[in-house]
């Protein structure tokens, strides 16, 4: 028979039980951030468990318990840097995407995702380039690409359902197409080049997303222009 625990003992399990979680979270947190720092300026092989414990400040058994493989970090850093934090609420729900939700019209639509595509890519340009020359150094990496890519295309069909359920796409454009052209134009790839290149700024770069999402499908443009954007140079 085991030793009964006293009411005091009771009590602080029931407050250091949240503590503990607290801290635990915020060790991940620490890991995810050192990892992604690390990923995109090393790139995904030259950044190793050790290295991104030494830049948490934890040891790496610690990194390793917590995640259990640098490909499963990655996976982590990338769904964060996707979704802004390490809630489980699906896209679809969140608040920066509620706009593509409530639009009115097929052009608000647009106008509305290519404000998301602007904070998605602020956010994770640098690491899709991360995993995209990963890709092959082995199947889980090739599969978070995959996954990656499969995500881009769910959003865009999220887009054209509302689109179509405010009306008919025009030109006899049909959906699988109509999803190409958003899959197209999400690509955090557009970011990295056009604002962190080129010098774009961040209204520029979602008023010209808006703009070639409006004429890929044959709608009228209600956004700004972005004709005014930074000219890029090939300084190559």
């Amino acid at each position: 028979m085991g030793v009964k625990s006293s009411p005091a003992d009771r009590g602080r399990r029931r407050y250091d039980s949240p503590l503990r979680d607290q801290q635990a979270r915020q060790t991940r947190q620490a890991i995810v951030a050192a990892a992604n720092r690390l990923f995109v300026v090393r790139g995904y092989a030259a950044a190793s468990l050790a290295d991104i414990a030494r830049e948490a400040a934890v040891a790496r058994p610690t990194v390793f318990s917590a995640f259990g493989s640098k490909a499963a970090l990655l996976r982590e850093v990338v769904d964060q840097a996707l979704a802004g934090d390490d809630e489980p609420v699906p896209v679809a729900e969140r608040p920066w995407f509620r706009p593509v939700r409530q639009a009115q019209t097929p052009q608000a639509v647009l106008d509305a995702y290519a404000e998301v595509c602007r904070i998605i890519g602020e956010r994770a340009a640098e690491i899709f380039e991360v995993v995209r020359r990963a890709a092959d150094q082995g199947p889980e990496l090739a599969e978070l690409w995959g996954t990656m890519q499969r995500n881009r295309r769910a959003g865009a069909t999220m887009v054209i359902d509302r689109v179509e359920a405010l009306g008919a796409l025009p030109h006899g454009l049909d959906h699988e197409r109509a999803v190409d052209v958003v899959w197209m134009f999400n690509d955090p790839s557009h970011y990295r080049s056009l604002v962190r290149a080129c010098g774009w700024s961040e209204r520029e770069y979602a008023a010209w997303i808006a703009d070639q999402m409006h004429h890929g499908l044959g709608l009228d443009a209600s956004g700004p222009a972005s004709g005014d954007a930074v000219r890029c140079e090939d300084d190559s």
